[in-house]
């Protein structure tokens, strides 16, 4: 993995642990490297399991990557291993919550749109404005 893809995964995990501790919820790191997950926040008195992912979004498309690379293949996310995807924008300077419900079986991403669609479409569209809150 290139220094530099690893250092912008340190910073959305530390954007979105920020962004957490200022909702005023706990933070605990898993031990080791081979989690499905990178953080594990508790909320209202439960623990949730959350993957962290930095992304720039381009022309209103926050582009999310549901899967992980070990360097020699890809494994899709699946609904039971994580409870959210948390993703921090550079370009919106924003983090955003995805429940583990879109994760169905396993995906390879998903899009929150930014802006409106130019081609007026609107069903399953997923705005970027209704993945803010956790």
């Amino acid at each position: 993995m290139p220094a530099i893809t690893k250092t912008k995964g340190d910073l959305g995990q530390a954007m979105v642990m920020a962004d957490a501790l200022k909702r005023g919820y706990k933070i605990a790191l898993p031990l080791g490297e081979d989690w499905r997950y990178d953080l594990i926040i508790e909320k209202e008195r439960q623990l949730l399991r959350v993957q962290c992912k930095y992304v720039e979004s381009t022309k209103g498309v926050i582009k999310v990557r549901c899967e992980t690379h070990d360097g020699r293949s890809y494994y899709k996310y699946k609904s039971d291993d994580l409870d959210y995807i948390a993703v921090y924008d550079k370009v919106t300077e924003k983090c955003y919550y995805i429940s583990n419900f879109f994760l169905e079986n396993g995906r390879a991403s998903l899009n929150l749109r930014i802006n409106e669609a130019k081609n007026n479409q609107k069903k399953k569209i997923l705005y970027a404005k209704d993945f803010l809150e956790f």
